[in-house]
Order: C-alpha cells, then structure tokens, then sequence
C-alpha cells in the first residue's frame, strides 16, 4: 500500500525532463492507457469482457435531431429535448453511456462562480439531479448533499469568496464567510494553521455519473426519445443548398444512415475529430486530468468537499475516503486521440500529479499516514478560455456544438443541456450564453493549433487562480495586429487581447511594454521569461482595490473631457452590407430607422425574436464611388457600412448571415475588418486639431453630429465620422491600412499644441459608463431588451416598419418591463468590479453588471438590472421611490440611483456645447 507521505518523499528527489521549446511532442507523455483500472464508484456502466454486437436498438430513417455521445450532455440534451416535446430524438453512442470521459469524472458540483449566468446553469443541474429525475422515474441519481468548503490562505482570495457569497444572495445560495476557528469546528481534520478565512456552501454536493446518466435516458425514453449504444458515427452528410447554404443532412455509422437535419456534437474529446466529418472546427484539445482515491479515513466522513485554490486541490467525500485531485501547471496532452478509446485511464505520471499531494497533506494532514485505493487519470477536453463551446456552428447550418467542458461537464450538464435544447427547439437559448457560443472565437483562430494549446494549457493551469477585474492572458498573442500595433507600442501600450487583437488597454509611461512568446509558465523544461515587463504590470493589477495605474488612465480621462484623446479603434469589426436587397433586409436587421439619405450614420440595436438584443452597433448609408477600394467596394443596389465592437465581431457576422440566409435576401455581407484601420479623436479640443488634419470644414452645421463624409487626410482619402463613445465632440477616421500610420502621425502633430494625448480601453471603460454608454454583453445581452436597457429611442416604434423582435417589444411595452437597467453612484471610495448585490428598501433585487470609477465626477459608478420582489412591472415610479445599497463584499455602501447620465445629463458636449 503507497502512503501518500512516502509518495511525497520519493517525488522529492524528481528532476523533469527538459523539452525543446519548440517541441510540442514534449508536451506530451508517454504513459499508456488501459481499461483495466477502475473509478471508485459503486456502479458504473462499464460490462467487463463484454463484446461489442452492434446497437442495442434498430436505427430509425430518419430523425429531427441526433445526438452523438453518451456521456453528461449528450444525456442531458437529450433528456432536455424530449422534455421540452420534441419526439424524434435519438442519441448515439459509439460504446457504453459516460464510456469516454464521464463515468471517471470526479463529479463535484459548487453552485456559487463569478457569473450570473453559470449560478443559474448549475442551479438548474443540482434541482435536474436532485429532484426532478428522481420524481419523474423514481430512481435515485447518487446526488449526495454534503456541503461545500472555499480555502481562502490570503487577503485576495477571501475577497474572491466575499463576492460570491453577495451575488449568490440574489440568487438565494446559501453560504457563510468562517473564521478558521469555525471552519476547524466544521472540519476538525483540517488544518486551519495558515488560513485566513473559508467559504461555506451547505447545499453543495456531488454527483454519481452512472446514476445520473442513466436515469436520465430512463426519463428520455419515456417521452419517446431513443437511446442506442454501440453504434459509432463514420461520417456526417452535409450538402450545400441553392443559396450556397451548407446544411446538415445525415448520420452515417457503419449500421446505417439516419436522415437528420439536426446534430447535436457532444463527442467530448473526440468532438475535433466529429466536426471535421461536417468541416467544422472544434477548438479545443486532450489532457490528462486525474485524481487519486484514498483508503478509509476515520473521521471524513459526512465531510464536505474542498477546494484550496491556492494549493491548487480539491478534496471530494468518497465515502469514508477521499478522491484528491487538482490542475498542475504541466499537465500532459493526449497528442494523438484513440477512437478505440472507451472506459479506459491512463497510468498515472506521480512526477506531474505530486505537486497536489503536498497541498492535500498540508490542508489535511491525515492524508500523509493514509493509503491510496487507486489512481483515476483520464482524458478531457479542454478550450481556450476554460469555457464549454456550445450553439451552431458558424460554418454549417444544423450542427451544434455541446462540448469542451473543461472537466465540468457533469456540474454544468443540466443547465447546458437545457439551453441547448432550447436552442436547437427555438434558434437560441433562454439565457445569455455568448461566453459559452462558438461565436464568440473568431474563424481565424478556430482551427490554429498554437493558439488553442498554448490558450488551452494556461486556461487549464490558471483554473484556480482568482478572478481579478483585469486579468489577461499570456498565451495565445499576436495574433491579429492592426496596422498601429508597432507605432503605439513604442509608445507605452499596454495590450489586451480580444477576439484575437491587440487593443490598446493603457499607456505606460516608464517603458515599452512588449507582450513576448509564451513559456508555458516554465512548465515543459521552457525557460521562463526574465524581467517580463507586461506580466509584472499584469501582477501589480491583480487586486480588489483600486488598481496601482489607476492614476494613469484617470489622466486619459480626464485630457479627453478637457482637451482630446485619440484612440486606436482599430480591433473593430467592419462590414459592409450591400445588394439590390440590402435596405430590406437593414430595415428587418436594425431597430433604428434606417431609410436616411446617403451621408448619415445612425446608432442602432439587432435583436433576436424574443427582442433581446444581440448587438448594438452603428450603421452608414454608403453610395458607390468610380472606382471600388477598401472605403467602398464595387456594389449594385443598396450599401450600408457597420461599425461593431471588435470583440463580438464574429458574433454578430454570424448573427446577420443567418438572418441572410433565413431572408433568401439577394444581397452580401463583406468582412472589411483586417483592410480598414480606424482611430477617434474625442474633446473639446477634436475640431480644432481635425480641422488641420483633414480637408474639410467641421462645423456643426457643416459636419453635424451621426453624419459622415469621404475626406482627405495626410495624402488619403478616408471616411470621418462624427460619433462619440465617451460623451465628448469627436471624430472617428475609418481608413485603409496604408494611410493608418500616417494620419495618426498627423492628428498627433496638430494636436500636440492643445495636450492631445493617446488613450486606451480602460479608459473607454471608464468616460463611456460616465456617460452612460452600453456595453454589449454586460448592459446590454441577448437576454436583455432595449426597452429594458433604456435604449428604447433606438426603435422604430412610432412607425409602421416591421423589424426583428419588433412583436416581443411591442408585448413587453404593453405589459411593462419586469427589470430594469439602474445607474448607480456611492459616495465612499471604494472600486466595484460587477456582482454586487443591488438592495432596495433592504430586499435584494438585482446585481451589479458593470462598474467602473468615473473621474470626471470623481465617483464610482455602476450599472445593474433590478426587479420587483412582488413580480410585478419595474417602472420608474418604483426605481425613483426606493433607497439603494450596493454590496461589496459582504459590506454595503448607501447608493443614488439614477435614470440619466451623471455626467452631462442634456449631451451638450457631443454636440460641440461646452
């Protein structure tokens, strides 16, 4: 029997092996795998010597949906379709259910995360395996209720915890900030020597793979869902309709072919080989993940589970036992994925799973004179940002993704399969799921090997780390550049990454501040970078106070509202829409009046048919020019140009394409997004240094505010138009590559004289909450209406003219909005980063989406969505009339509510009134 103390001493004396840098095969092991170890389960679905005779069920012709893979979603999307009364439904499993990476999941489920929406996903899983199979077939789940247990060791990450605990008050979580003394009486295994304090969730549990997995196709077979095992997926038919469509058409398996127009892709780490068969990418990758079980330990039991976050550990009751696992820095890659591959582990690597024994030991030192039962190492998928990939693919219409989990499938799985379900049923799920929608990568970056594995493993390697406010990451840069990159980078910018860019975050001014290759955090024998300028700055942001640069970006701001600031806005998405069909289709596509004379630019909503909003973006009439180029492109009929945050670019190509291929619209949509540049310039101080700039005159009455022109600048000709995001007068410079570098040469020159300074994303962040601005996906989802967002004046509403999601505003206008968008303002210094509790009259009825410090009006400011406790419509008689408190942290501070902008109420700035 191995001792999990010898264990330790034995790995003492390790020294790795060192890789080549650029050598991926280094990345990975050579351990083998087996089917011949076991997972500490009392049952699993797992026949021993049992030969494969083809499918347990004759397969049908034809089917509305097919689901390919057993495993936690496959099930649970499965059992969420035939509930919600889709029939013909048929799951397919190329072995047993859960064989591939489900029945050696640890299982744990901890209902508190920093999202809204995943507080619902897993809510919704706990009451699936908890109540609702149990009522409907009369089977117990192996849903064990034994509570869960946050290690905080410092400051920050009790402040992490502290977070949670606020938001889940508005989501009724129960949970309780102890002190060591109270975690020991709860735990006195633990030790408490060098904790700073715990968070307790009474109502957490885990789950039992076999058990949920199958009562959940017990339950699906009896509302006429199929369930076959055995029979492996060879190929997916897809054909190309006579509008050049792609379209799902069939499931071929070597016993048949199933007519479908529907798959559903929950292959876990076989998705990427799934979705080549259809010529879909799936961005994610294989690891080994693992675990190791433990013998009996007196005293455990009834015990909760435990995750120390700062060793890296978690601690699941097993009984009488416990199953100890983590996430090393090196974890190890499956390189090359077996399809043979089913109820097998690998062996494990004691000199890459050692570093959780020595946390495990530290936090319960019985563990050190306690035998191991067994070991449980497995494959699992893992994304980029250790997020699932959900929702159709961009690239075939009828195939959806339910996959990548990130060893969370099991937790995740009930809300996840609702969702999808709903999804497929409905063209979009309930809820917000863009952070989990394939839509939200970029196509550039979908099928790139070196982004996916280097963003896959820091993602994995990070997954207990805190969520800080301002985090970015190492991996995965430089992979999209705009045309500024080098000009701004020796000048101070601090990059973030969206979508694949580098934006400006901030400017430095002791510096350049170059973001370099990734070294796996020195993991692989890679040699760590040395005096990382970017990862150190990165380091002092990590915190819930105000951040060290703080000073920085409020001398951004605050030279943009008293002189100007120019910010490269490049990272956009630019598109144009052009086509004899192309003002109809605008006219369904854009809550806002679109039919204006060329020349104007309007600022408009895209909803989906519930009316929430997908997107929020600027629209141009464009007419065509002599000769076509990057500013107008050769087109027939209509044109428009669209401007759109880069960062949800692909999201909202995919969201117009498939209203164009919904519509049959004669008309196309032209992705200018790497060909164009673009920057604004924003203050008091814009016309004057413009008017030097460009050749044409900027008075309000000959450049008014949401028009544009085709002008000359520094030798090009480019598209000024006259827009703010900040609240101030400005200009935005839409231009071909070649001319970037030059104009913004000459903007900076004419403005040197009135302070003009360079200005990034943080302070975006900042000057646009001041004035109210929508962020899109954090004011502004696709579960939020603009009536409810205040942006109600972006709708056609006073007209005749039918637009998309028009009926579902309509309705809600009719009845009243159940929640409302509410600004907020506190008066005590004190940061908010988002989820905080809203309280009214001492009733909690919201949170916090997005705050920021507002430097103009020295305050910080915040913005959330808040309901009526009684159920009934939020007006703002009801906003007006109650006394506010935000929560932060467990400490709550008065709050002012406000229903305009704080700062410049009557928009006299972007109308040049200063």
């Amino acid at each position: 029997m191995r001792l999990l103390g010898r264990a330790l001493q034995a790995a003492a004396n390790y020294r790795p092996p060192v890789f080549s840098r650029y050598s991926l095969r280094g990345l990975s092991s050579a351990t083998s795998h087996t089917a011949e170890k076991s997972v500490p389960y009392t049952t699993t679905l797992k026949k021993e010597g049992a030969a494969k005779k083809g499918p347990t069920k004759p397969l049908p012709q034809s089917a509305e949906v097919v689901v390919i893979g057993g495993g936690s979603l496959g099930c649970q999307t499965t059992y969420h379709l035939a509930k919600m009364g889709m029939k013909n439904v048929v799951l397919l499993e190329r072995d047993r259910l859960t064989s591939g990476t489900t029945w050696h999941t640890a299982g744990l489920l901890w209902q508190l995360r920093p999202s809204d929406v995943e507080v619902e996903l897993l809510a919704h899983t706990r009451k699936v395996v908890s109540q609702d199979l149990e009522q409907e077939t009369g089977l117990h789940t192996g849903w064990i209720q034994n509570g869960g247990l946050f290690i905080a060791s410092n400051k920050q990450r009790l402040d992490e915890y502290k977070r949670l605990m606020s938001l889940g008050k508005v989501y009724g979580v129960e949970s309780y900030v102890l002190s060591p003394a109270e975690t020991k009486d709860l735990y006195p295994l633990m030790n408490v020597d060098d904790l700073y304090g715990t968070l307790y969730v009474p109502k957490d549990g885990t789950m039992d793979p076999a058990g949920t997995c199958t009562t959940l196709a017990r339950a699906s077979t009896a509302r006429g869902a199929q369930v076959i095992e055995n029979c492996p997926v060879t190929g997916i038919q897809v054909k190309t309709d006579d509008f050049g469509v792609r379209r799902v058409m069939a499931v071929e398996t070597e016993y048949g072919t199933v007519q479908t127009p529907c798959v559903v892709n929950c292959a876990g780490v076989w998705a990427r080989t799934l979705g080549h068969m259809a010529g879909v990418n799936v961005p994610l990758v294989a690891m080994h993940h693992a675990y190791v079980v433990t013998e009996r330990i007196e005293g455990i039991q009834n015990m909760p589970n435990v995750r120390d976050h700062d060793a890296s550990v978690y601690l699941r009751l097993q009984g009488d036992a416990l199953s100890v696992g983590g996430y090393e820095s090196n974890p190890i890659f499956w390189e090359e994925v077996s399809d043979s591959f089913s109820f097998g582990l690998f062996d494990l690597d004691w000199d890459v799973f050692m570093q959780h024994i020595q946390g495990a030991i530290n936090r319960v030192p019985a563990l050190e004179k306690t035998g191991m039962k067994s070991t449980v190492c497995g494959p699992e998928s893992f994304t980029a940002d250790h997020k699932p990939l959900l929702g159709e693919s961009p690239e075939v219409r009828g195939f959806f993704l339910g996959c990548g989990f990130n060893s969370a499938g099991m937790m995740l799985g009930g809300g996840c399969g609702k969702e999808l379900a709903h999804w497929i049923i409905h063209g979009r799920p309930e809820k917000d799921m863009y952070g989990y929608d394939i839509r939200r990568f970029h196509h550039s970056l979908t099928n790139h090997n070196r982004w996916m594995r280097e963003r896959s493993h820091e993602s994995y390697a990070k997954n207990y780390s805190v969520v800080f406010p301002y985090d970015e990451p190492l991996a995965g840069r430089n992979m999209r550049k705009d045309p500024l990159y080098e000009e701004l980078l020796h000048q101070g910018c601090v990059f973030q990454e969206r979508h694949g860019w580098e934006r400006p975050g901030w400017f430095y001014r002791e510096g350049l501040v170059p973001v370099q290759d990734y070294d796996y955090y020195g993991a692989y024998g890679v040699q760590p970078h040395k005096d990382y300028t970017y990862s150190a700055l990165l380091e002092k942001e990590y915190t819930f106070d105000f951040p060290p640069h703080h000073d920085m970006i409020r001398n951004e701001c605050l030279v943009c509202r008293n002189a100007a600031a120019v910010f490269d806005m490049s990272y956009f998405g630019k598109f144009y829409l052009v086509g004899p069909d192309a003002k109809r289709v605008a006219s369904w596509l854009f809550t806002a009046n679109i039919d204006k004379p060329p020349g104007s630019t309007v600022y408009t909503c895209m909803l989906n048919k519930n009316g929430g909003t997908e997107s929020d973006l600027t629209v141009s009439r464009v007419t065509p020019e002599k000769s076509s180029s990057a500013l107008v492109p050769d087109f027939e009929g209509e044109g428009f140009y669209l401007a759109i945050g880069g960062a949800v670019a692909q999201h909202n190509w995919s969201h117009i394409t498939t209203v164009l291929q919904d519509e049959k619209c004669n008309c196309k949509l032209i992705d200018y997004s790497e060909d164009l540049g673009m920057i604004s310039i924003q203050g008091p101080a814009s016309r004057s240094i413009l008017q030097e700039v460009l050749d044409e005159e900027l008075s309000n009455e000959n450049f008014p505010f949401s028009t544009h022109k085709i002008v000359n600048a520094a030798g090009f000709k480019i598209r000024a138009i006259r827009l703010s995001f900040v609240g101030e007068m400005g200009w935005e410079l839409h231009m071909p590559r070649e001319a970037c570098v030059p104009v913004y040469r000459s903007v900076m020159a004419a403005g040197a004289k009135h302070g003009i300074v360079n200005a990034g994303y943080r302070a975006i962040d900042s000057l646009s909450i001041e004035k109210g601005y929508r962020h899109w996906h954090a004011d502004l989802r696709p579960d939020d209406t603009p009536l409810e967002a205040g942006l109600g004046f972006t709708c056609k509403l006073k007209s005749s003219t039918p637009f998309l999601g028009r009926d579902a505003l309509e309705e809600q206008k009719s009845k009243g909005v159940t929640k409302r968008l509410v600004g907020f303002t506190i008066n005590e210094k004190v940061p908010l980063f988002g989820l905080e509790a809203i309280w009214r009259n001492g009733v909690a009825v919201g949170h916090i989406r997005r705050a920021d410090f507002g430097f103009a009006i020295d305050k910080t400011i915040a913005y959330g969505y808040i309901r009526n406790p009684d159920g009934g419509p939020v007006t703002l008689d009801f906003v007006r009339s109650g006394e506010y408190a935000l929560e932060r942290m467990g400490v709550t501070y008065a709050a002012e509510a406000h229903l305009k902008s704080p700062f410049d109420p009557n928009n006299n700035r972007v109308k040049g009134i200063y």
